[in-house]
């Protein structure tokens, strides 16, 4: 995954934290928000990890899939 994306995604929950503290009275709503903004960037994050799993899998078939058809292509003989 690229880094910057959960970088980004911590400052921003870390800035909507400060603004929610900022009135001096942190209210279990605003712990509530707090908690779902915390998961919501973890599941982003996670499927991001997925999604980048994924696509390094897709390329390592294809890269197998070129080798074995490179060597099938060199045993046969021409006709």
């Amino acid at each position: 995954m690229q880094e910057s994306k959960r970088v980004i995604r911590d400052v921003e929950d870390d800035a909507k934290e400060a603004i929610r503290r900022s009135d001096g009275d942190e209210s279990l709503g605003d712990k509530a928000a707090n908690v779902g903004d915390r998961l919501r960037h973890g599941a982003e994050n996670l499927g991001d990890e997925l999604h980048d799993g994924v696509d390094e899998a897709a390329r390592k078939v294809e890269y197998e899939r070129g080798r074995v058809d490179g060597m099938r292509d060199r045993e046969t003989p021409d006709r």
